[in-house]
């Protein structure tokens, strides 16, 4: 055999060795994260997913199918964590640009008061419906008052964020289900 053959015969020899070690890898590694205890990363949502999605009924909701909603349950005589709230949903959504159009924020009064008028004068654009027998609906570890909820465009409550919830986080959130999702 003449040199330039045995170079090209050894040169594809470790062609084929490198690519059965590459094939190899998995089931060299699997065993070895097995050993390891190696979990996948940790989820890359913020706001916690509410599984299975509840189907959500009612008068304020239906009106708000084909959108993304942002909702918050308060009584009327809203304080300062429930101001913060409504707040956190006018900028959130503000913040999605030319998908804001697609997000809706919703806020469900619990008690039969009203509102104070420099208060809705502040929340312009979200609505203000009596909760009625909805609060039931919303799953909370303490009380539905405690989160802002997302309600995907099939009206499915799908996400709540925790009580103290950072706004930029929520952001992304959002802004991850507007991008993958095709409808609202």
């Amino acid at each position: 055999m003449s040199a330039p053959r045995a170079e090209a015969a050894r040169r594809g020899r470790v062609k084929l060795a490198l690519l059965g070690a590459f094939f190899a890898l998995p089931f060299v590694l699997a065993p070895l994260a097995y050993w390891l205890d190696w979990a996948p990363g940790t989820a890359s949502n913020y706001g916690e997913l509410i599984t299975p999605a509840r189907p959500l009924g009612g008068a304020p909701l239906e009106a708000l199918r084909r959108k993304w909603v942002l909702v918050s349950l308060d009584a009327a005589a809203c304080d300062v964590y429930c101001e913060k709230k409504l707040y956190f949903m006018r900028q959130v959504r503000r913040a999605q640009g030319k998908d804001q159009d697609r997000v809706e924020r919703l806020w469900l009064v619990t008690d039969s008061g009203r509102p104070r008028a420099e208060l809705l004068g502040a929340i312009e654009g979200t609505r203000v419906e009596r909760a009625g027998a909805l609060p039931a609906q919303f799953p909370a570890a303490a009380t539905p008052m405690d989160h802002i909820y997302v309600i995907d465009p099939l009206g499915n409550l799908m996400m709540r964020f925790p009580r103290e919830p950072d706004p930029s986080r929520m952001l992304k959130d959002l802004q991850r289900l507007l991008k993958v999702s095709r409808t609202g």
